[in-house]
């Protein structure tokens, strides 16, 4: 069984920056593609990128493209996920998911998921 643990969200204010992390354990990530979603109060968990086994391939919903990034330390069993340019309607619990073998942006699709951190960003 995996366990995932994300941390390193936090309050700030808009235009700042933050860099999640998702530590697994129990499992080594080697096999797994790794996503990160987020939840605002009343809405839906939407995704938010993710990343191949190997980190040859990406992929960013609209929102964030070109300000977060996506990155993966297989040694260290971590995924990451370098936030710049915060706006307040990145405001959300952020989730890491993890699904064997390839990414996806369906939520559904993961199978291992970790308790979430919450970002908050002030206007």
């Amino acid at each position: 069984q995996m366990q995932l643990v994300e941390s390193g969200g936090g309050l700030v204010q808009a235009g700042a920056s933050l860099r999640l992390s998702c530590v697994a354990s129990g499992r080594t990530l080697n096999n797994y593609a790794v996503g990160w979603f987020r939840q605002a109060p009343g809405k839906e968990r939407d995704f938010v990128a993710a990343i191949s086994r190997s980190s040859d391939r990406t992929l960013y919903a609209d929102s964030v493209k070109g300000r977060f990034t996506i990155s993966r330390d297989n040694a260290k069993n971590t995924v990451y996920l370098q936030m710049n340019s915060l706006q307040p309607e990145d405001t959300a619990v952020y989730y890491c998911a993890a699904r064997v073998y390839y990414y996806s942006t369906a939520a559904d699709d993961y199978h291992n998921w970790g308790q979430g951190t919450q970002v908050t960003v002030s206007s």
